[in-house]
Parts: structure tokens; C-alpha cells; sequence
């Protein structure tokens, strides 16, 4: 093994040592990209796979994957001009209607946002994965809420911090309705978000990537060139329809889609 590899993959176990120290302790990190200035997009990937690797040693599961960055309103806020992905597991699934504990649950700086998700029915194996593919493979898409919560102090990410840190995956909400999106034109689906009982933002489905399909379709494909495949059984969220919106303690969320449902969610200390 040269010098330059056993360099690089001890980098990637520092951080992702470090980074599964800050989601178990909830504590910030400073940016992995400001510190190892090489870091690329498959370090991060491999950083994000040992820290869930560790996850699911210590009794978790994955079931499913996420898309996240997709939409322009998303992207501008982050300042990252590309979608990120990441691993959903069991632990961070929340019933409809949930009241979630910040504290208990490690969430330090979250943010919540709207979104489609996808429930498979059949595998999806990438490269070479269409929108066709990922409506055939769907048995129902449903209303979402994703927690997002970044272990990077500040959300101050580049694209390779945000991978690394599973896509700054916290927990999620999904509604109860579930419909064939045969039945949907998932583009021209409206969503609206509300806070507390105010409305504070909307936004159609066609803020994903012009189709949540094309977002999945994307994602199944990167992570298949990575060797990771979808699984019949699994929940991908195909990224925010709305901008992220910060999460207090005593903040209750609700969110509808016209002709899918509704999803809602609250928070205590």
C-alpha cells in the first residue's frame, strides 16, 4: 500500500470516528472539508458508510436512502450546488403526528422540510436506472417530514461535509396516506408547510429536479456505482420541495400536499 493511500484511508477513519462520536453525543465538529483539503466525494461516501456501519453494529438497521440538495431554494440556502445522499435508518423513523425530543435524540441544530417519499416494492440496481424503472419498482409514494440536522458546526458545509455526515440525516416523519404514484403527476403536486399555525412556505413537486422520479432515478444510480442498491421494502426521500425552516423546542409542524395527504410533527426539549 503506497504512502498516499494509507494516508487517505486513515483520514477517513479519523472522521468518521469523530463524526460518530458528535451523533452520539450531540456535539458539533468543525468542517472535515477545512481541515482535509483533498477530501472528495468518495472519501465522504466512505466516511458516511463506517459511521452507519457503527450505527448498525450498535443495534440499528438500515431502511432506506435519501436524496438531499435538490431543490434551488435548498441549494442557495446551503450554499452547496449539488445533491447530497445518505442511509435512513430505523431509529430515526417517528409515527405521524409525533412529538420528538431534541435532546433525547442528540438533534442539535435541525431544520425541518416537506417532502415525497417512495415505498419500493421491487430492487433498483444502478447504473442505468430511469424514472420508468423507479415508478414501476414503487408501490406508494406519501407526505414526509425529514429532520435534517447537520454534526458540522454552523452548517457550514461543502458538498464532501454534508456526504460524510450521512447527508445531515436527523429523523423523519411519514404521513399516513399512501397512493400509487401511477395515480399522481408528482411534478404538479403542491405542497404547503405550516409552523405553529402559520403558513411559511409552498412549493410544487417539480422544485426536485423537475420530478421527484428523476431525483430517485438519480440516486439509485449513484449509489449503485458504489455498489449499493435499493431494496424492495425500503423508504427513499427524494429531497425538500420547500426551503428548510429552524426547529425549536415547543414547535409543531404540518405540512399538506393537494390530492396525497398530510403529515404532522412536534417537538420537546
Amino acid at each position: 500500500m503506497s504512502n498516499d493511500l494509507a494516508l487517505q484511508q486513515a483520514l477517513r477513519q479519523q472522521y468518521a470516528t469523530e463524526l460518530y462520536q458528535a451523533l452520539s453525543n450531540g456535539r458539533c465538529v468543525p468542517p472535515l472539508s477545512a481541515r482535509w483539503l483533498q477530501i472528495g466525494i468518495e472519501d465522504a461516501y466512505h466516511i458516511s458508510l463506517q459511521v452507519v456501519e457503527r450505527r448498525v453494529a450498535a443495534g440499528d438497521a438500515i431502511v432506506g436512502k435519501k436524496i438531499g440538495v435538490t431543490s434551488a431554494a435548498v441549494q442557495q440556502m446551503l450554499d452547496v450546488h449539488q445533491p447530497d445522499f445518505g442511509f435512513l435508518t430505523r431509529q430515526m423513523h417517528f409515527a405521524e403526528g409525533a412529538s420528538i425530543s431534541l435532546s433525547a435524540n442528540r438533534l442539535i441544530q435541525p431544520r425541518a422540510e416537506g417532502e415525497i417519499a417512495f415505498l419500493l416494492k421491487h430492487d433498483l440496481v444502478g447504473p442505468g436506472i430511469t424514472e420508468q424503472d423507479v415508478l414501476e419498482a414503487t408501490e406508494s409514494v406519501m407526505p414526509c417530514f425529514e429532520i435534517v440536522d447537520s454534526r458540522i458546526q454552523d452548517w457550514r458545509i461543502r458538498i464532501q461535509d454534508t456526504v460524510a455526515d450521512n447527508a445531515s440525516c436527523g429523523v423523519f416523519v411519514l404521513g399516513e396516506q399512501r397512493l400509487d404514484p401511477r395515480d399522481l403527476d408528482l411534478p404538479k403536486l403542491r405542497m404547503q408547510v405550516f409552523k405553529n399555525g402559520q403558513r411559511i412556505s409552498e412549493g410544487l413537486g417539480s422544485a426536485v429536479q423537475g420530478n421527484p422520479l428523476t431525483a430517485v432515478a438519480w440516486l439509485a444510480n449513484t449509489l449503485g456505482a458504489f455498489g449499493i442498491p435499493f431494496k424492495a421494502g425500503e423508504i427513499i426521500l427524494s429531497g425538500s420541495l420547500v426551503p428548510l425552516e429552524p426547529v425549536t423546542a415547543g414547535d409543531h409542524f404540518s405540512l399538506t400536499i393537494d390530492g396525497l395527504g398530510s403529515a404532522r410533527v412536534s417537538f420537546e426539549e
